[in-house]
């Protein structure tokens, strides 16, 4: 299955979650590229947009690489592997202050003046456009978690199998179009995927830019 971008992508979503319409779910999106998806999917389904922020902690040398993810609490999904590709424990500290940083300045940025929606309670689908590691899903889910919400969703149009099973345990239902054999990166099963910048976040949460065009990660 090829996606035509991230919009596309978050329509065939939002037909496999129809469910949830008419009970106001509050969507939270994976910033950055993932927050397009976010405002076309809560439109869809007459629900509330909002972001949940984590950040992967990257591997030494080679940061395209997750070798783990870490939430605004601090707490950090570490992956099995992470010590086999350089990231022991000193390195880990290191790369979690700064990712920790990273995150204030983005939460300061993208929702000033504002606390992040409540998900307790309700029923909250947290999206992104792939799993490759799974690592930034995992943390994000348990993020939410640690906040009650009613029922737990994570919504991906593709992802890598092994990853797909690694996040299961973390929600209570995980919707995927798509999770093939070949799964090298999560761009390879998009024609465009751009890159999003932080201004297009702001413009998506403040509901200034209409979720039509393609968009970003």
């Amino acid at each position: 299955m090829i996606f035509d971008d991230r919009i596309d992508a978050a329509r065939r979503l939002a037909r496999e979650l129809a469910q949830y319409r008419g009970c106001r779910p509050l969507v939270l999106a994976i910033p950055r590229g993932a927050v397009a998806m976010g405002r076309a999917l809560a439109d869809k389904l007459d629900g509330d947009l909002d972001v949940v922020l984590v950040r992967k902690l990257r591997a030494p040398f080679q940061p395209e690489l997750a070798v783990g993810a870490i939430d605004e609490s601090g707490w950090a999904y570490i992956a099995d592997y992470a010590e086999e590709v350089g990231a022991d424990t000193r390195y880990l500290e290191v790369e979690k202050r700064l990712q920790l940083e990273t995150l204030r300045q983005r939460r300061e940025m993208y929702t000033p003046g504002r606390p992040p929606c409540n998900p307790d309670g309700r029923t909250v689908i947290v999206v992104d456009d792939g799993l490759a590691t799974g690592a930034t899903m995992i943390a994000a889910l348990h993020a939410v978690r640690a906040r009650t919400p009613a029922k737990l969703v994570c919504a991906v149009p593709v992802a890598a199998g092994e990853s797909l099973r690694k996040v299961g345990p973390y929600a209570d239902e995980v919707v995927c179009l798509e999770a093939p054999h070949d799964f090298h990166a999560v761009s390879q099963f998009y024609r465009e995927f751009p890159q999003v910048d932080d201004a297009e976040v702001v413009e998506l949460l403040a509901g200034k830019k209409q979720a039509t065009a393609t968009t970003t990660s």
